[in-house]
């Protein structure tokens, strides 16, 4: 009899034998692989192979051992497995996207640093609201790292719970969360320094121009950086006017959406904050298809370091992603080690003059052009 039919064999035993379900641990008791098994009705061994993801236990079983598994809030010890904490040399990037620019940069340099010290990644891409749950889901039963580096992944607190479960270390890098260690700028400040500089310039009427998912994901980044507008203006004694904070669904043509709605306003705006380098990038062209000049006759000022400001000439708030990246990796390192060290770090943004922004023209020379 093969391997694989002795265990189907040894999971009928068990389905079949009578035993009833255990009432769940008491509260406050974490449960054990001995109360999964006797609530799917299946032996310990059965248990131990299916959380482990090896070979030789039917789908069917497999997938109710990992249901009860949710329900207990039960995750296989890593000594239990020979792969332990200390053996696995693993870290776990989870990441929304990896073909955009910040997460690209951020997961080169967490590769590079964590590289460096003898440490293998392992990537996760969770693309919205779905595969984000079905990641903290199933990443208990599925993978055994060393820690979890999460970039500015937005999880909500009971995810977050769920991932607690796994025992190893968890850092935040490009934000923070509830106490994590983390590695983050500070997006408020960055998006005052920004508008700041077009106030400074003699501009009163700016805008911001941001995009939204088509999941409906809400950014912590995003919502910071609005603030930091709105606070900037406040600051300078100007009116946040409700139509110069546009919002366009993501997308290639959202600069030149966004750029006609400006225009469209009683007094249209002088000057663009873009919440981020490739927002203001698509802003410039959606101004140069509508016959206007950057700086000349709009001012654009975006935040990132992206090698897009660069190209299109760009005044920029650079946030250091590589520099965070390295610090988030560090951080992770010393974790795993037991090493002392920093648990957060909050990388400075710097200030990137590439001529976008200059004073404002005279609305009636503006007017005659």
């Amino acid at each position: 009899m093969s391997y694989p039919e002795a265990v189907e064999h040894e999971q009928q035993d068990d389905a079949g034998s009578g035993a009833a379900a255990a009432p769940t641990p008491p509260t406050g008791a974490p449960a054990n692989m001995a109360d999964v098994a006797r609530v799917a009705g299946v032996s310990i061994a059965t248990v131990s192979r299916a959380l482990r993801d090896v070979p030789g236990v039917g789908e069917t079983t497999r997938e109710r051992v990992r249901e009860v598994a949710e329900q207990l809030s039960y995750v296989i010890s890593p000594e239990a497995s020979s792969l332990s904490r200390r053996e696995t040399g693993r870290v776990a990037v989870v990441m929304p996207r990896i073909d955009v620019w910040f997460y690209s940069t951020m997961l080169s340099g967490l590769e590079r640093a964590l590289r460096a010290e003898g440490i293998d990644v392992l990537v996760y891409q969770v693309d919205g609201p779905s595969e984000r749950g079905a990641f903290v889901r199933d990443l208990p039963a599925r993978r055994k790292v060393d820690a979890v580096i999460l970039a500015a992944l937005p999880l909500s607190p009971e995810q977050r719970d769920r991932l607690d479960l796994l025992g190893v270390p968890m850092v935040i890098a490009g934000g923070q969360a509830r106490g994590l260690p983390h590695v983050d700028v500070d997006d408020r400040a960055m998006a005052r320094a920004a508008v700041d500089r077009l106030v400074a310039a003699g501009h009163r009427d700016i805008a911001m121009v941001r995009t939204s998912d088509t999941d409906a994901t809400t950014w912590d980044a995003d919502l910071l950086r609005v603030a930091g507008y709105r606070e900037a203006l406040a600051t300078a004694g100007l009116e946040a006017r409700p139509e110069l904070l546009v919002t366009e669904t993501y997308g290639v043509d959202a600069g030149t959406r966004a750029v006609e709605r400006l225009l469209a306003v009683d007094r249209p705006p002088t000057a663009v904050f873009g919440y981020s380098d490739e927002i203001a990038a698509a802003v410039s062209v959606g101004a140069r298809r509508h016959g206007l000049s950057v700086p000349d006759d709009l001012s654009v000022i975006g935040v990132d370091g992206h090698p897009m400001a660069e190209l299109f000439g760009l005044s920029t708030m650079d946030q250091n992603v590589e520099r965070q990246a390295e610090e988030a990796a560090g951080i992770a390192v010393r974790l795993i080690r037991g090493e002392p060290g920093t648990r957060s770090v909050r990388v400075r943004h710097r200030y990137v003059d590439r001529g976008s922004v200059q004073p404002p023209r005279d609305q009636d020379q503006r007017a005659q052009d």
